[in-house]
């Protein structure tokens, strides 16, 4: 859930005449609100995740709370494919990196928090005693890949790769020579071939390489890039993604329960799914009342999914039950997704208020 770029429209060509300062970019306040539908709808998934878990993923174990697990999860697939979108319409459309500085303190920005609350989180398991591994071998793992219990860090793992390489390429087009860049880029391609060497020469098993991503999160941010970059007047016919959205919701359900869980970013439930989402959000014109607000927990989008782990540890886990009635299982997941929600967000704009956003994002 990374917030390291200025959710702004290009501006208009020829609308500053020559010689004069171009007039600033309005303001996406339509992607604001997209980062916070995906905010929420991971956090539900988190949650409802839970639920399964605690039935073993068995229906036979409570069906209340298998169901209700995965009704949640089935609503939230399209939220990591969506990040991905917001990230390569910002890099290629909505906030190209001028130079490689600029690229790097856009990297900094997001590697910073995430180590940061991989240390958060490997203390706080440590100090509960439920680190199933030394700490000292969690945090040398997480150099190279998410670990428990910060388990959902694994997507900044891809999101920093791609951002690198498509920011690459845009300041090649313009003319830079981002030597750095490429050279980081260069490195993470090779690392884990590095990585499978050495171990077959000395026979020492090392941490599995995360870093990088695959074909269909860079197919996300480049196709990302040029939906969110439609005029509005290009999707005039709304009702039939609003038609096939539910419908691409009860796929996903079926596949997790009866084919597996969980079903990949790549399927092509979860494509469809994005697209709808992606199209029936994008350009939609948020009130002016709503503006300061949207943008203020927009803001605040990456701290919450940092940190939103810690409560669903802390707080879901001591009320899930497998044997919970279906009643009782869907308004107790409504309740926690929301307590998850104002604990994630509240801390965030806390952290925020003492200048804190740079460090915990």
């Amino acid at each position: 859930m990374p917030n390291d770029i200025a959710v702004r429209l290009p501006q208009q060509k020829g609308s500053a005449p020559s010689g004069q300062t171009a007039a600033p970019r309005e303001h996406r306040f339509d992607i604001d609100l997209m980062r916070l539908i995906c905010s929420a709808t991971i956090m539900l998934g988190h949650v409802g995740a839970q639920f399964i878990r605690a039935t073993g993923n068995a229906p036979e174990n409570g069906a209340g709370a298998y169901w209700a697990g995965h009704v949640a999860e089935a609503v939230n697939p399209f939220a990591v494919p969506m990040y991905f979108a917001i990230a390569g319409w910002a890099v290629l459309v909505g906030a190209p990196p001028r130079d490689s500085a600029r690229m790097w303190q856009r990297i900094v920005r997001n590697i910073v928090p995430m180590f940061a609350w991989t240390a958060v989180y490997l203390a706080w398991a440590w100090l509960r005693d439920r680190n199933e591994r030394p700490m000292t071998e969690l945090a040398a793992d997480s150099l190279f890949g998410s670990v428990q219990p910060a388990y959902h860090l694994w997507f900044m793992y891809a999101y920093i790769p791609i951002i690198a390489l498509l920011a690459f390429a845009m300041l090649i087009k313009a003319g830079k020579r981002p030597w750095g860049l490429g050279a980081a880029l260069l490195g993470i391609a090779v690392l884990p071939s590095v990585m499978t060497t050495v171990t077959e020469v000395t026979g020492r098993d090392l941490p599995t390489v995360a870093w990088g991503f695959g074909t269909y999160s860079l197919v996300y941010a480049v196709g990302g890039a040029l939906l969110f970059a439609l005029p509005a007047k290009a999707v005039r016919r709304r009702l039939p993604l609003m038609l096939l959205l539910p419908l691409t919701m009860v796929g996903a359900l079926w596949y997790n329960t009866q084919i597996h869980y969980v079903m990949p970013n790549a399927h092509l439930f979860v494509a469809v799914m994005s697209v709808c989402v992606l199209l029936l959000v994008s350009r939609v014109r948020v009130p002016e009342k709503w503006r300061p607000r949207v943008r203020t927990l927009a803001n605040a989008a990456l701290g919450a999914y940092l940190v939103h782990v810690l409560f669903v540890e802390e707080i879901v886990t001591r009320f899930v039950s497998p044997d919970l009635s279906a009643p009782a299982a869907g308004l107790l997941l409504v309740v926690l997704v929301a307590t998850v929600m104002v604990l994630s967000f509240a801390s965030s704009l806390l952290w925020g208020r003492l200048n804190l956003r740079r460090l915990l994002g």
